[in-house]
């Protein structure tokens, strides 16, 4: 709707993980190039959590579009599942053909004799698990017996956890200290802070074609960021209602408030908000009692 009242080519606060608007800056750029110095190194199990919304799965699919050539990558989007169902999506996802009658045991063979035939031929295997926090305890440990697999040099199946961070509490369960200790490298995506989230809206805005002026004064980015949290999810969220507000009042920027009627829309952010609020008026009632029974004191004793 508001595409060309703001000179843009496509909308720049998607939902989707699109990896054109990578911001190839800051924490992002940071975490993509430990997980290819990770992965060129041939660690085993690397890791990745942070909140929701804070951007693991387009870090995961800009990682996907970025390793070279030699490198064969397999994605699992939902790992709630079964460890042998796990072990027919990894054979699915290595282009296996195998009989639907097979089992575990057979399958992992299979993928044991396709993961030695792609390191003779110098290729790299790399597994990313999305929403990894969901993965059940049995299927966790599957995985971690089908990376024993190596050579005297170098894992045969590199793995990639992206998760919340339920997932770190999940791997501190004494059970799992196995797999724990296999996970060579963590990288946690952190909050944005207030120079990032404008880096990040910069970049967006400037890959859909924005060519116009100031479209957020301060105050409005301050409202934006102070309710967002930080989170690029709800940044988007935020910011794509806050264009439609300001298309359908012919305004060209995007004023306090219309920020302040984008974020009372959005629930997350105005829970947020009512959660301020509640907190204050705990502390102000605090305060009162506090200022009462001092009041009472020196009335009856002075």
């Amino acid at each position: 709707m508001y595409r060309e009242f703001f000179g843009l080519n496509k909308e720049p606060f998607s939902l989707t993980p699109d990896t054109r608007f990578f911001l190839d800056s800051g924490p992002f750029k940071d975490a993509l190039e430990t997980l290819l110095i990770a992965i060129d190194n041939g660690e085993g199990f690397i890791k990745v959590t942070g909140e929701v919304g804070t951007g693991k799965t387009l870090l995961c699919r800009k990682l996907l579009n970025t390793v070279s050539e030699n490198i064969i990558t397999c994605y699992i989007p939902n790992p709630n599942i079964s460890s042998k169902t796990l072990t027919v999506s990894i054979a699915n996802e290595l282009g296996i053909k195998f009989p639907v009658s097979a089992n575990e045991y057979s399958l992992q063979q299979l993928i044991t004799e396709k993961l030695m035939a792609y390191y003779q031929d110098n290729k790299k295997i790399i597994l990313c698990i999305d929403e990894a926090q969901a993965m059940p305890d049995k299927t966790l440990e599957a995985l971690r017996l089908l990376t024993n697999l190596e050579t005297e040099q170098s894992k045969l199946l590199q793995v990639i956890l992206f998760g919340q961070p339920e997932l770190d509490e999940k791997l501190k369960s004494r059970h799992l200290r196995q797999f724990r200790q296999r996970v060579s490298f963590s990288i946690n995506l952190c909050r944005l802070d207030m120079d990032t989230m404008i880096a990040y809206l910069s970049c967006r805005l400037m890959i859909a074609g924005y060519r116009g002026g100031e479209l957020l004064p301060m105050a409005s980015l301050k409202l934006l960021h102070r309710y967002s949290r930080g989170i690029p999810r709800l940044i988007n969220l935020i910011m794509h209602k806050a264009l439609i507000l300001a298309y359908g009042k012919g305004q060209r920027q995007l004023s306090p408030a219309i920020m302040k009627q984008a974020i009372a829309d959005t629930e997350d952010a105005y829970a947020e908000q009512n959660q301020s609020s509640n907190r204050l008026k705990i502390v102000l009632s605090v305060l009162f009692i506090i200022v009462t029974a001092v009041s009472v004191y020196f009335w009856a004793y002075l």
